[in-house]
């Protein structure tokens, strides 16, 4: 098939949250931006559904975020831990000061589907559903977009992958990402939700036996991760259903009543935890975002909100270049200048977190928090701290003017 005639400013690879919310601010600049997703809709299980604090404001700050929270919600105001000596609250939303002060659990789907109608309501943005990317084009050292898997290509002045932790586009590129190792993986599952239950009250993390599960509230169910060791994933399907439904009715006794609802273990999406950083995320036309530069643990949720903030920061950085055609190589490493300490920062709090109470709680049948970690967690400052990190990072990005 011929190549396409149409050129764009920024070809975006991934219909994720990054590659969404940049072609959007893209084309509100007036960018000539098209966006690439490689399914025919945003669809998918158990996608991260956690909207922070800083994407609220973020959001709120381009007249959209009345709109997203008009989605069917449940507002997230603590993070708690339960263990066999009680609980306690590690992060307080609802006293942090914060504009938004909770976070908000809602379907990605919809919301990525809810950004793309305002991104199309610009007529210098386009998107394509079912589009995949099979190779870069690559011209003089420099590349010049992408060849799809119908054969057609689609030329731009900068190409973004924005296209997750599993990037076609930063393999293609001949990235090689930096990666440690979690202690863990993680059974996601859903179990019915009744009316007259309090996300709040719920939602958190239930330590005992050997066991963690992370439950969220959702607006007709709750989420539920069960944390495993690393690699043992066969370990507990070995154990059987059973044994499986049993272990979170024990940690969990207010769902006791439904976790029969699990019938087989298709009800349970296996995820392999990874954390993985790119030493570097862009050479001469080209630039990697979210997932695709920085696979994040699911410690604390951050990850769709550290993605948009690659992608505000991007096209804070980039717009202007991209709209006049001097767009260098300088400017792409300015991305990555801006974004990766934050990133390193918070992989590093995920791994302290991830050593020091998850590793612990797995291996420790009798794990319980030690005195001084229960008196933090009753200090109002801290609490609140921890919710100001966790809500908007150490390095927060909105929309410039």
């Amino acid at each position: 098939m011929a190549a396409l005639k149409k050129a764009f400013d920024c070809c975006v690879v991934g219909g994720g949250p990054a590659g969404v919310v940049l072609g959007l601010l893209l084309a509100r600049k007036s960018v000539r931006v098209v966006l690439l997703e490689a399914h025919e809709d945003f669809d998918r299980d158990f996608r991260g559904d956690t909207v922070h604090p800083s994407t609220l404001e973020m959001l709120d700050r381009i007249d959209l975020a009345e709109k997203v929270l008009a989605i069917d919600h449940v507002k997230m105001s603590q993070m708690s831990l339960v263990t066999g000596n009680g609980a306690v609250t590690l992060a307080d939303f609802s006293r942090s000061g914060l504009r938004f002060p909770y976070i908000a659990v809602l379907p990605q789907d919809e919301l990525l589907e809810l950004l793309v109608s305002e991104a199309k309501r610009y007529p210098t943005f386009e998107v394509r559903m079912g589009a995949r990317a099979s190779d870069l084009i690559e011209q003089a050292g420099r590349v010049r977009g992408v060849r799809l898997s119908d054969g057609s290509e689609i030329r731009a002045t900068l190409t973004v992958g924005a296209d997750g932790r599993g990037s076609r586009v930063s393999r293609l590129a001949g990235f090689e990402p930096v990666k440690n190792a979690p202690p863990m993986d993680v059974m996601w599952f859903r179990l019915p939700r009744h009316q007259d239950e309090s996300a709040l009250e719920m939602t958190g993390f239930r330590v005992g036996a050997g066991h963690v599960i992370v439950v969220f509230g959702r607006k007709h169910e709750w989420q539920l991760g069960y944390i495993i060791t690393k690699g043992t994933v066969r370990q507990v399907r070995d154990a059987g259903l059973d044994a499986f439904r049993q272990s979170v009715a024990t940690l969990v006794p207010e769902l006791a009543d439904r976790v029969d609802t699990v019938t087989q273990w298709s009800d349970v999406h296996f995820l392999s935890v990874e954390s993985s950083r790119l030493p570097r995320w862009y050479k001469p036309g080209l630039l990697v975002l979210g997932d695709a530069a920085h696979v994040m643990s699911p410690a604390g949720g951050v990850g769709i909100n550290y993605a948009i903030q690659d992608a505000v920061a991007a096209a804070n950085l980039l717009w202007r270049p991209l709209k006049d055609g001097t767009l260098s190589t300088a400017d792409l490493e300015a991305v990555q200048r801006r974004r990766e300490p934050p990133t390193r920062f918070i992989q590093r709090v995920q791994s302290i977190l991830q050593r020091q109470f998850i590793r612990r709680a797995l291996d420790d049948e009798e794990f319980t928090l030690s005195w001084q970690a229960r008196l933090a967690a009753k200090i109002p400052l801290l609490r609140r701290m921890a919710a100001k990190i966790i809500g908007m990072g150490p390095r927060p990005e909105f929309v410039e003017d």
